[in-house]
């Protein structure tokens, strides 16, 4: 499990094809991997990925196929955005994500307000309904919260610190970005789907 609040901004360096899958040679920058061993999960712009190699400087991950089908920007060199996996003692300063991504959007619109900016993403059709106003997403790992939300469309304020401590600062109009819903939308569908079926059945 993750926070969506980055630790730090690293960089893919090297891709490597590993049959259909491929091999991420990751530079963590400012990370401090001290306490980080091999197996452990590591979130590279929202995505769960396994330690596999590592040294104080960098890691390695193998993404599969699967992974590379339903994400964006984990098969090209560029910056992203790095969290280390969750402990029981840390604070949860955004909201739980789980490192799965549930759909990828596209910017829409990317705009100034003054000190911040406005950012309108249009994300998938099937997983609209999980996003709400006041409610949380996960935008290429980051924790934000939904300002305003029209038909597929959402909008969110970023403030300055924001901007420069992730790489959000680099989307523009067409952008691809990894989304992650709130998993509270997720249980509460379930468990409304289980009264109605419950309550057909009797």
């Amino acid at each position: 499990m993750f926070t969506g609040i980055i630790q730090s901004v690293g960089a893919i360096t090297k891709v490597t094809p590993a049959g259909d899958d491929v091999q991420l040679h990751i530079n963590t920058h400012s990370l401090e991997m001290s306490d980080v061993q091999l197996g452990d999960s590591i979130a590279v712009n929202g995505v769960c990925l396994t330690v596999v190699k590592l040294s104080d400087s960098h890691f390695e991950a193998h993404v599969s196929k699967e992974t590379l089908s339903v994400t964006i920007g984990l098969n090209q060199a560029h910056s992203v955005n790095l969290e280390k996996a969750l402990r029981l003692s840390d604070r949860l300063g955004g909201h739980l994500v789980s490192g799965h991504v549930d759909g990828v959007g596209e910017v829409s619109q990317f705009i100034s307000l003054g000190d911040c900016w406005q950012l309108d993403i249009c994300a998938p059709h099937a997983i609209s309904k999980y996003i709400a106003v006041k409610g949380s997403i996960c935008v290429n790992g980051v924790s934000l919260t939904v300002n305003q939300i029209h038909n597929d469309t959402f909008s969110i304020n970023l403030i300055p610190h924001t901007l420069e401590n992730t790489t959000l600062n680099a989307l523009v109009a067409g952008s691809k970005v990894n989304l992650e819903v709130d998993q509270i939308a997720r249980y509460v569908e379930r468990m409304t789907e289980w009264n109605t079926s419950n309550a057909t059945n009797h």
